[in-house]
């Protein structure tokens, strides 16, 4: 077993239970919040100056150095990250809080020489190839050991499967996160972030900002969709821990998202800053169910959304609430890892503050690491200017930048990266997952769905060759007189053939008509498509269950 197992120890006897049962009282303002008190809340709001208490990690007595904290550093590598702080100038601390993006697809290697970054986040635009990626990384991390880094950069990607994949080929492509739902079974899931988190390391990444943990609310759920596992907190927690333990396995860090759960809001936090109406109460039945397992299990980071969640810090966004950091998710969920924003370019929270005061306002808050802002060099100098003026605590920054080398010095348990032998390795289990997480909805569970020739319609064009070629792989033949296969695109769109395939989300189904049997795939990808050319031929059967409720169709498994 990996030594980076040791992260997934129990962090608390504390049960699911106990979380359902805490009070729902928010007592601490943000300073970044109006002066209005959450819901529940007698106390008044602190200014935006006022310093926010920093959460000390502790662990269980151990008496050894080596012991593991509750969020997966030891004893000795916190303490090697506060003596690294406690010699960087202020510019270095404000530097390595910020996980910077870039342009274009040479390595920034600027913002490591000028602004002292963290790290870097790849997003698709900056990549033309694996091999091409694989150089900048490594340029990157050269770049860190010649300034005398001592940690490993902090390097991260947004690599969650399905339509989240910001690296294609040769990388495995690997299935949505729904199909995992689908599926039902955290070994799968263990399998494919196993999988995924290797490739990645081979690559030179440190971070993999995921998996999903967002419980979808159903069609009012604009954004995440099939990128959740599901719409029951029970089936999240199973496939998201499972995930988590695939991502250990593989040496990689592993950040779910998107606190307090994106699944539920019906705006999406790239565009404008969506609000959650459901009380805390029912966040904690359903939204927080999976985090809080997470933080059970030992998870080292966590992502926080912006959301304005109204029954906490109304008009804040999350990502730099102190209600929502402080209170809820750190002494609620007694999270004492590295609060990761989500993006601070995104119009969630830049439109209300612009992204540079939006950082300043995220470690007011208690966030440890600022993912993205617009511009890096602008959130560098808010928060040495905010150092400068005693708005921002040193103490509050230096908490922040240990958490952050605290990973990375752990991260070096991992132990060397795989070859890229791995790139691409993976597609059996790839496709065995998609095969497992394939529902038939109506029609024969077994046997043959279609005839020798079949005709393809709707669908996006990737899809349709996609389709094409797995038939034609199977001895099928594709024509304009066969069985009509009618791909149904988007989630809510519907149609009508001998088989209807829901490509996303399943909802569509339940308005569509077919003669012989509707099933949903939940994603295109092209072991997507070979496990349904199976279950058409019947050379196999689709083992998934509906992971999310949708009406019209039955609640119990229409195949055992």
């Amino acid at each position: 077993m990996p030594v980076r197992s040791r992260r997934l120890v129990t962090a608390r006897a504390w049960s699911l239970a106990v979380l359902l049962s805490l009070s729902t009282a928010c007592g601490v303002s943000s300073g970044s919040s109006t002066d209005e008190p959450a819901s529940g809340s007698t106390k008044p709001g602190p200014t935006a100056s006022t310093p926010v208490p920093t959460a000390t990690p502790t662990a269980k007595p151990t008496g050894t150095a080596s012991a593991a904290l509750p969020w997966g550093p030891t004893h000795a590598e916190w303490q090697r990250a506060q003596e690294i702080v406690a010699g960087m100038s202020t510019e270095e601390k404000a530097g390595q809080v910020i996980v910077a993006g870039y342009q274009g697809t040479e390595a920034p290697l600027a913002s490591l020489r000028r602004h002292h970054v963290g790290g870097v986040i790849v997003m698709g635009y900056n990549v033309t190839s694996a091999d091409q990626v694989r150089s900048v990384n490594a340029a990157l991390h050269k770049e860190a050991a010649s300034q005398g880094r001592t940690w490993p950069l902090l390097i991260g990607v947004d690599q969650e499967g399905g339509t989240v994949a910001r690296v294609k080929g040769p990388l495995t492509e690997f299935p949505t996160y729904m199909t995992l739902g689908a599926a039902r079974d955290p070994e799968v899931a263990r399998k494919v972030a196993r999988a995924s988190g290797q490739e990645l390391r081979a690559l030179g990444f440190t971070m993999v900002f995921a998996p999903d943990a967002d419980v979808t609310a159903g069609p009012s759920d604009p954004t995440i969709g099939s990128r959740s596992a599901g719409g029951d907190p029970a089936l999240v927690t199973s496939i998201v821990k499972g995930s988590l333990r695939g991502y250990t396995d593989a040496g990689i860090l592993a950040v779910p998202k998107h606190f307090p759960g994106h699944g539920s809001v019906p705006a999406d936090s790239h565009l404008s800053l969506p609000v959650q109406h459901a009380s805390l109460s029912e966040l904690k039945q359903r939204d927080l169910v999976p985090f809080a397992e997470a933080v059970e299990s030992g998870v080292s980071a966590l992502m926080v959304a912006h959301i304005d969640v109204r029954d906490v810090d109304p008009g804040t966004p999350s990502s730099v609430s102190a209600r929502m950091i402080q209170d809820v998710l750190r002494g609620q969920l007694g999270f004492q890892g590295a609060v990761v924003t989500d993006a601070l370019e995104m119009a969630g929270v830049a439109e209300k503050y612009g992204s540079a005061e939006a950082g300043v306002r995220a470690l007011l808050a208690g966030a440890d690491i600022l993912l993205m802002p617009a511009i890096a060099a602008d959130t560098h100098a808010a928060i040495l200017t905010a150092l400068r003026t005693g708005r921002l605590p040193e103490a509050r920054l230096d908490d922040a930048a240990a958490r952050s080398i605290a990973l990375m010095l752990h991260e070096q348990d991992a132990g060397a990266a795989p070859s890229t032998t791995v790139l691409g390795a993976a597609e059996a289990t790839s496709n065995a997952a998609s095969l497992r997480g394939l529902t038939v909805v109506s029609g024969a569970c077994e046997g043959a769905l279609v005839g020798k020739r079949i005709t393809i319609a709707g669908g996006r064009t990737q899809d349709r060759e996609r389709l094409t070629e797995a038939a034609r792989k199977a001895g099928l033949t594709v024509g304009a007189d066969g069985d009509v296969v009618r791909l149904l695109s988007a989630g809510s769109s519907s149609g009508s053939g001998d088989v209807v395939v829901a490509l996303d989300t399943p909802y569509g189904l339940a308005r569509s008509s077919a003669s012989t049997a509707r099933i949903a795939l939940f994603g295109r990808t092209q072991g997507a498509f070979a496990a349904l050319v199976d279950v058409l031929t019947g050379k196999a059967r689709g083992a998934g269950r509906l992971p999310v409720h949708v009406e019209g169709l039955p609640s119990t498994p229409h195949c055992d």
